[in-house]
């Protein structure tokens, strides 16, 4: 998988013959730090829930809470561990504020889909909705023998229905491993990875897609990728959307140095660039992070790579001109490094977020991760470093926050060694600062 390579690095999709053979590989590849043990102060870290394969077993994508305080989120594998090669094909799960888990639903890995990877969103009537990486329609998807993926449909019992399976030709895209945003209709727009372009003659076809299912189950993409420079390639994550319905996103490759770029697609399609990362040593390139929109139109988020230190990445602003700045180049381990996940930002202006790795992980010169804040001037303070065990590390899934100031999250890796290939499956967090 595009996601599922190892830090220091990244590499294409591959094909894979097989479900085990996909699924094994992310897994495997995703559990590339290690974890040792690290005290904190000045803050209280509890651990809600930890996953051990049945009830779910790594979770990358943000959660999702609702006015009781539950929250909902995905695991890319576990549930069924006797499915997907005896890895398990993820699960949509809650955790009440007790901390009580029930998975919602553990997929199956054929057309129902396979390996959510990205978070879910909710409708008033507790409906929760999202994307599937593999699975779907499986005779149709020519590139990925596993499926090109689902959009889904979970509802308060648990039962799912696929609202529409992907199949990768130039009509569609593939591989969706972004979330999905809804309008006021009730119309759904999201990413894939691939498909689109046929031109793009890359492996999996095409360069990926932005999408729109509206609320009558009709899908159509609004833009698709194109090779060369003059466009992105790859979009990893999901978009957001500003108030006259324009999107806007990242992609991971493309631009004018192939290093990622930032997008707006308009209510009627058109894309525009507005900005080409560049990489080091002026710029962070490989953005896999959900944007965040100010009410000035000024979109924030982060690059897993580039910057000064040129493999730690950034965290950038880019206005609503194109002008991009970037606020801080993560530098060294100490205050982390590799940060995946998407920001949060306070009334004051402050942003919130987390590192893949860094921090004070004193068995692993690569660090177990962190939680960050980076203030208006662009001072960075890490509120907490990941000590792996029992704690939990690689958080990859960014952060949300309620309204007394609690942040909630998850852990790829840790929690329960016995889990998984030694690494844990991860837990659910909670953070608190005194």
């Amino acid at each position: 998988m595009y996601r599922a390579m190892e830090h220091e690095g990244r590499a294409p999709l591959g094909r894979q013959t097989s479900v085990f053979s996909a699924l094994a590989l992310m897994v495997t590849a995703l559990f590339a730090t290690v974890l040792v043990p690290q005290s904190a102060q000045g803050q209280t870290y509890t651990v809600l829930h930890t996953f051990h394969g049945p009830d779910g077993a790594n979770s990358g994508a943000k959660l999702v809470r609702d006015s009781s305080g539950n929250l909902y989120g995905t695991t890319v594998a576990g549930g069924d561990v006797n499915g997907c090669g005896g890895i398990g094909c993820g699960t949509v799960f809650k955790v009440d504020n007790r901390g009580k888990l029930t998975p919602l639903y553990i997929f199956k890995g054929g057309a129902d889909g396979a390996a959510p990877i990205g978070p879910v969103v909710r409708d008033a009537t507790g409906n929760l909705y999202g994307t599937a990486y593999f699975g779907g329609d499986l005779s149709k998807c020519v590139d990925l023998t596993l499926g090109c993926g689902v959009v889904f449909k979970i509802d308060a019992r648990g039962h799912e229905t696929v609202l529409h399976k992907f199949s990768g030709n130039s009509t569609d895209g593939a591989a969706p491993s972004g979330g999905l945003i809804q309008d006021a209709a009730g119309n759904f727009y999201g990413t894939t990875i691939a498909g689109g372009d046929p031109s793009c003659n890359v492996f999996p076809a095409g360069c990926g897609t932005v999408f729109e299912l509206d609320k009558h189950g009709h899908f159509r993409v609004l833009h698709a990728f194109a090779p060369g420079v003059q466009d992105g390639q790859r979009p990893w994550v999901g978009l957001v959307r500003d108030s006259a319905g324009n999107l806007y996103g990242t992609t991971t490759e493309g631009g004018v140095s192939d290093r990622g770029t930032v997008f707006k697609v308009d209510k009627r399609g058109k894309e525009i660039v507005l900005h080409s990362f560049t990489g080091f040593p002026n710029d962070g390139e490989d953005p896999r992070a959900d944007l965040i929109r100010d009410s000035g139109g000024n979109l924030y988020g982060t690059t897993f790579l580039g910057g000064s230190d040129g493999v730690a990445g950034t965290v950038f602003k880019v206005d609503k001109h194109g002008n991009e700045t970037v606020l801080y180049n993560f530098k060294g381990v100490k205050k982390g490094r590799l940060p995946y996940a998407d920001l949060i930002r306070d009334a004051a202006g402050n942003l919130y977020g987390t590192t893949a790795q860094g921090g004070a992980c004193p068995l692993d010169p690569r660090g177990c991760g962190t939680i960050f804040k980076l203030d208006k001037r662009g001072k960075l303070t890490v509120l907490y470093g990941f000590p792996g065990a029992g704690d939990g590390f690689d958080p990859q899934g960014g952060l949300i926050r309620d309204a007394v100031g609690n942040f909630y999250g998850t852990t790829f890796a840790g929690g329960d060694a016995n889990c998984g290939s030694g690494g844990g499956c991860g837990t659910v967090f909670k953070f608190k600062l005194h």
